[in-house]
């Protein structure tokens, strides 16, 4: 018998006000502790190892650098914005991730799935204001400067209902929409830090960020088939966007602009064979190919000198702005609006940063703190808002880049930013020319990687049919509803899954393995012997409310015996028995003698004396768990069967103690509860 530990009773009370006490003082050292840990710069700038390290940190910024510029520009269609704020976006996550952030491979800035989520709440906003969604007006002609900004809208509402007091036109409301949105998902991301909800990140399986990744990644590429082929179609809003959009694409597809076609098909193959060729010998090259970097110049030379957007019609970028534009609070009233947009927003930018700093940091043999990194994504969502950018996340692609050319720290992400100011301070009226076709080319031929994942389903379903269901599930209804729909649905349905496992979960009887102490499914292995008289029962879930009608009715079928129904028949042959005796007839109704009507009462089915239940599986009971354990204790002794408990568990027992399983006393305990299979079965042996 062994004996359980005496576990000494904390007082909680004074364990929360010991820690209350701790955490309210203040002194120098603390204070100098929580700064380190809020800013961890502090922490590993002054160990940088500069002559081992910087090489490294300079090359991955200055590529990952030239990469962010031509990738800001084209999402900037997806987040439907202006390429100016895309570059802001880019400039004010690497710098503030390299203040806060404790990974020191991921790239932290503008990324596929966040802008689309960003763009999706703009359009919808937009298309209340009054606004025409239609973004392929003619791009304004100026030097490039911010005043000549507002002239690719010349609408302007007066925007009162929503809290803009001045007139307001499109694009000024757009960045007000995006920016508020992005305060809001700072904020949610800080109080989910405060209040170490890290947790959240739990309930989104890889199953159901890769259907995401991968639906949203159909969404994407529906919405870029007008910009490749050059026609004009109203930016599809709500549910559906993907079927509408299609629709409208070959309703529409005898306006195709071949001036916008063969730039496309063009770009398509010099990008997907770039990228094929830098896969492949990528163990030879020491830093990936510029090649959406080459693409845009060559193309933005070819714009301008043979006038595209002129002879052709073909839809150019338009004035990009340098310099910045002076900081703004976004308004408190478009916060109200966006509230709940900003929630799925804030978790898909937290769990995409955290799984892929924790993927990396394992990698590299460090550690980070998740909690952290939820400070540090919220603020670079919180601080950027206030200087017109919208919403970051971490990116795979470019994190990969990062670190194969060699990143060590997040000082290339300063090199990142230095690069993109380049572009913001100097270089940005140069893309002018740049069409939207080549944008929308590099857009799609990053998605590449999720959309791959459709190759991986018949490999995913031959590891786990359950998860590729989610998959699909997640799949389908991020492309075919919403992104944000898509998502809850993929969280719910996981979820049911798991509840549909335990509910209807494996159960098998056990039979020895011959010359062995161990026990194994019948049903599953060859060779092995069954105990005479004893039912060996396993149940490979935890037992609780849910689950119980299948426990019973598992239990009744492989042990070929429901209890309640054989004593019901019992007591209606012994009914029928005492009114033969009373009529003074010694024969019974079936025309047996009474010695031989005990053996009839003894249904020939009941080949048992002894029910061994394996709880190994089961993880814990609820008070419904308990009550049945009781129940099939109590019916099977009304038939002369014993119930015997092996391998529970501490907080089994402690439940089972509880709900007073083993008697008041616990007198019986020893003979019901064993810690081995074997040694219920031993015990069983033993009795008459």
């Amino acid at each position: 018998l062994m004996e359980r530990k005496i576990h000494v009773k904390v007082n909680r009370k004074e364990v929360m006000l010991a820690k209350l006490r701790k955490s309210c003082s203040c002194t120098p050292q603390k204070l100098k502790n929580f700064l380190m840990d809020f800013f961890p710069v502090l922490r590993w700038l002054p160990k940088y190892r500069c002559k081992e390290y910087i090489w490294g940190d300079v090359m991955s910024g200055l590529v990952i650098g030239i990469i962010l510029v031509p990738q800001a520009i084209a999402y900037s269609l997806l987040a439907g914005l202006k390429p100016i704020y895309s570059l802001y976006t880019s400039f004010f996550a690497n710098i503030i991730y390299f203040l806060m952030g404790t990974s020191r491979h991921v790239s932290v800035g503008i990324f596929s799935l966040i802008s689309l989520m960003v763009g999706q709440v703009v359009d919808r906003e937009l298309l209340l204001a009054g606004f025409d969604l239609n973004d392929d007006t003619p791009p304004a002609l100026g030097d490039g400067s911010l005043q000549n900004d507002n002239l690719s809208n010349t609408t302007a509402f007066n925007l009162t209902f929503v809290g803009i007091n001045a007139e307001c036109g499109k694009e000024c409301y757009a960045i007000g929409i995006a920016t508020a949105l992005t305060f809001m998902a700072g904020v949610y991301q800080v109080l989910m830090g405060i209040f170490r909800l890290g947790f959240i990140s739990m309930y989104l399986s890889e199953s159901v960020l890769d259907g995401f990744a991968t639906g949203a990644s159909l969404t994407i590429l529906t919405a870029q088939v007008k910009y490749l082929i050059g026609i004009k179609i109203p930016r599809s809003q709500g549910h559906g966007m993907l079927v509408i959009t299609w629709i409208n694409i070959f309703r529409n597809i005898s306006q195709a602009n071949l001036c916008d076609v063969i730039t496309s098909a063009i770009c398509i193959v010099v990008l997907v064979t770039a990228k094929e060729l830098g896969d492949r010998y990528k163990h030879k090259l020491k830093f990936p190919l510029p090649t959406e970097l080459v693409v845009i110049v060559v193309a933005t030379l070819v714009s301008h000198y043979g006038k595209l957007n002129e002879v052709y019609a073909s839809s150019v970028s338009g004035a990009i702005p340098t310099g910045f534009i002076p900081p703004k609070v976004p308004e408190f009233n478009l916060m109200l609006r966006v509230a709940l947009d900003a929630l799925p927003l804030a978790i898909v930018s937290f769990v995409f940063t955290v799984s892929l700093s924790e993927m990396f940091a394992k990698k590299y043999a460090y550690t980070i703190r998740a909690n952290q990194e939820m400070f540090a994504v919220g603020f670079c969502n919180i601080i950027p808002s206030f200087f017109h950018s919208f919403a970051t996340s971490a990116a795979l692609a470019k994190t990969l880049v990062k670190t194969s050319t060699g990143c060590q720290t997040q000082i290339s992400g300063v090199i990142s930013a230095m690069v993109v100011l380049l572009v913001l301070l100097f270089l940005a009226p140069l893309f002018y020319s740049l069409q939207k076709c080549v944008l929308a080319c590099i857009i799609i031929v990053s998605l590449r990687g999720a959309l791959r994942k459709f190759r991986d389903v018949p490999a995913r379903y031959h590891v786990n049919k359950v998860d590729t269901l989610v998959w699909a599930v997640t799949m389908s209804s991020s492309a075919l509803v919403s992104t944000e729909i898509g998502l809850l649905v993929g969280i719910v349905f996981s979820m049911l899954c798991i509840i549909v496992r335990t509910q209807r979960p494996r159960t098998a009887l056990l039979g020895q393995i011959q010359d062995t102490s161990f026990y194994e499914d019948d049903l599953e292995y060859e060779n092995l012997s069954t105990v005479p008289k004893v039912k060996i029962f396993r149940f490979e879930a935890p037992l609780y409310y849910a689950n119980r009608n299948y426990f019973l009715k598992s239990l009744y079928r492989l042990t070929n015996l429901d209890p309640n129904l054989e004593a019901a028949r019992r007591k209606k042959y012994e009914k029928k028995e005492k009114q033969h005796l009373k009529k003074g007839n010694h024969r019974t109704a079936n025309g047996l003698d009474i010695g031989e009507t005990t053996l009839q009462l003894v249904p020939k089915q009941i080949d048992f004396q002894v029910l061994v239940v394996d709880c190994s599986s089961i993880s814990f009971l609820d008070t419904t768990g308990v009550n049945t354990l009781k129940e099939i204790l109590k019916d099977y002794k009304n038939l002369n069967i014993s119930v015997l408990l092996a391998c529970c568990n501490p907080s089994v027992i402690d439940s089972l103690k509880r709900g007073g399983y083993f008697g008041k006393d616990f007198g019986c305990m020893q003979e019901m509860l064993f810690y081995s299979i074997h040694n219920a079965v031993l015990f069983a042996k033993d009795q008459k």
